[in-house]
Parts: structure tokens; sequence; C-alpha cells
């Protein structure tokens, strides 16, 4: 069976600046990542990694060129069409966690469901499939804990409820192990490999090779061109999950 096409991207460029001072950042990148693929997207500093990062999840749009998520041209949408894009079909998952300070766990994990009509409206409801969502990243008994009394690891699992809970076609991770030590970066990673196996799309920005080497699929960025795709054909396996006492999550 043909898998659906999530992304495409077609001879995309973002510039900053004009005339002299132009700094071409995407230099005509054409890619395709299809359903339930996992990728990583690696370069050095200035590569122009982040810049397509930004575009593929919406929060950016192309100078030139066309990117078509899951069908839907979306180059030239406004920043309002754009919104409703990430609010509705997009998962982030980031560095710094992002989750609001003032809000348990459980609040910033129903706090996706204020903008989606369609999900569950009542706060009753919302409550129930957040902490639903919250037990099946292990953190159902930390509920009602604020971030600052969760480790790193528990907060970055906290993040990806969040995500889940919207249910998106596409997971975005800009460096998701980045402040995590060595323990909680293989948890989190073998938490996006497991949504991943159970049909997930999921797209990763990451400067370390040991956790890109866990994904399918390596786009290696360079002087804002695609310099190499490369098939990693590397898998977390359940053995790697078991080397750090972890069951695979039942998300």
């Amino acid at each position: 069976m043909e898998r659906k096409t999530i992304i495409q991207t077609i001879d995309l460029v973002k510039n900053y600046g004009e005339g002299e001072n132009m700094v071409r950042a995407v230099d005509k990148i054409s890619i395709t990542i299809d359903e339930g693929e996992f990728v990583a997207i690696m370069g050095p500093s200035g590569s122009g990694k982040s810049t397509l990062m930004n575009i593929l999840a919406c929060l950016d749009r192309p100078s030139e060129g066309q990117y078509i998520l899951a069908g839907e041209d979306v180059s030239n949408y406004s920043r309002t069409e754009l919104a409703r894009i990430r609010g509705k079909e997009l998962g982030f998952v980031f560095q710094s966690f992002n989750l609001l300070p003032r809000m348990t766990a459980l609040e910033n994990v129903m706090l996706p469901l204020m903008y989606r009509p369609d999900r569950p409206t009542t706060i009753p409801e919302r409550k129930e499939l957040a902490l639903k969502v919250l037990e099946n990243v292990g953190l159902g008994g930390r509920a009602n804990h604020l971030p600052s009394e969760l480790s790193g690891g528990q907060q970055q699992r906290v993040a990806i409820a969040r995500v889940l809970i919207n249910d998106p076609i596409l997971v975005l991770a800009d460096e998701p192990t980045g402040n995590l030590d060595t323990k909680s970066s293989e948890e989190i990673m073998g938490m996006l490999h497991d949504l991943n196996e159970r049909g997930r799309t999921i797209v990763m920005v990451t400067h370390e090779p040991e956790i890109a080497a866990h994904t399918q699929r390596i786009l290696h960025i360079r002087d804002g061109k695609l310099h190499a795709d490369e098939k990693n054909g590397h898998h977390y396996t359940k053995r790697v999950l078991q080397a750090v006492d972890m069951e695979p999550q039942k998300i």
C-alpha cells in the first residue's frame, strides 16, 4: 500500500535582507517525507536547518518555491492560516519544553484543546482526556505538579503528552534531548520512536549524531542546501528500551 506524502518541498528558498545584503538561508531544497517516517535534520550552526524547520513547522513562509503539507499547498498562506494549520495539524517538542510555569502538568496538556473546537469542549472532558494522555506517558501521578516540581525528563514527557492530545499528522522536534541527561535522553528517544512505530510522522532537528542515529533517515543541510539525504536504517529497538529500564509507551 502506497504511503501518503506528508511533506513535499519544491525548490524551497528563504531569503533575508535585500540587494547586496541578502542572505539565502535556504537554497532550493526539494525533499519528500512520507507518512510514518522518522527523519533527522542535521547541519552545522548557520547551515539553514533551523530556517528549514521553521518553514516545515508553518512558523515562517518561503521566499520562493512550494511547501505542500499533507496535500495542501501552504506556501503562500497568511499568518492566520498558518496558525490554524499549526493548531490543528502539527505537534511541537522543544529543547526548552515550553511549559507554562504557573500551570500544572494537567493544565499544560489541556491547553491545546482550547484551540480545537472539534475536540472535547467541556472542562471535565478535557481533564479526562489530558489525564489519560499523561498516564500513557507515565506521569498520571504527577498531573497536579508544576513544571518546577518535575525533572527535565518529566517536563519533556509532559510536552510530548501536550503534543499527543491533538493527534497531529506531523510531530516536529527541535533538539528534544538538548537539555537532558543521558538516561532521560534515551527515554525521550524511546518514546518518540514508539510514537513513530504507531504510525506518526516525526521530523527532528539535532546536532547530536548519536541521537540522529535513532532515526530512519538523515537530511544533511549545509550552506542552505540539501547536502545529503541518507537512509539510516537504524531503529530504536525494545532491547534498547529495556537497557534503560523503560517499557514501550502505550500511546
